[in-house]
């Protein structure tokens, strides 16, 4: 059987159920990594999720196939920096592209005058900063936070100079 076209389109607050349960099962995964299920995407609840979609300058991109949510990623947008979070893909179709071309999607939906994309990923996530790479972000700093640090990665997408 073929698999249905994927379409990536703006999440909206009727999607709010399924995209938590999509986070729920995507980030499983990460909080076994770093051995704390207590990490922002397991414990946010609907009615915060519900708020952050309809928040001005958060964008939320969801990746359907067919009637299925497979996956997603949050893009916040501060004057001229984006910045990428809860990207999330259905466990059982991890590897197989669909984060990838939510990445790529990111870019095309934002408003014109974004200059840079940041995203970060737990410093261990070594996946998720090989995928970051090889789609031009480059690492700029670690943060802590708590027991987890963070990598900060960036990516130019305007004309700003490329120093940090």
């Amino acid at each position: 059987m073929t698999e249905p076209p994927m379409d990536i389109r703006p999440v909206g607050v009727e999607d709010a159920g399924e995209l938590l349960t999509l986070r729920r099962a995507a980030f499983v995964s990460e909080a076994q990594v770093y051995g704390d299920p207590n990490i922002p995407p397991l414990t946010q609840t609907l009615d915060e999720l519900r708020e952050d979609l309809r928040a001005v300058g958060v964008i939320t991109l969801g990746a359907w196939r067919g009637h299925r949510l497979v996956g997603s990623i949050r893009v916040l947008v501060e004057g001229t920096r984006a910045t990428l979070g809860r990207f999330a893909v259905a466990p059982d179709l991890q590897g197989q592209g669909v984060g990838t071309q939510l990445l790529l999607a990111v870019v095309p939906h934002l408003s014109e005058g974004i200059e840079e994309v940041w995203v970060f990923t737990g410093k261990d996530s070594v996946h998720n900063i090989a995928l970051y790479s090889q789609h031009g972000y480059e690492h700029q700093e670690d943060r802590t936070a708590g027991d987890l640090t963070y990598a900060y990665l960036r990516k130019i997408v305007g004309d700003a100079p490329a120093s940090a």
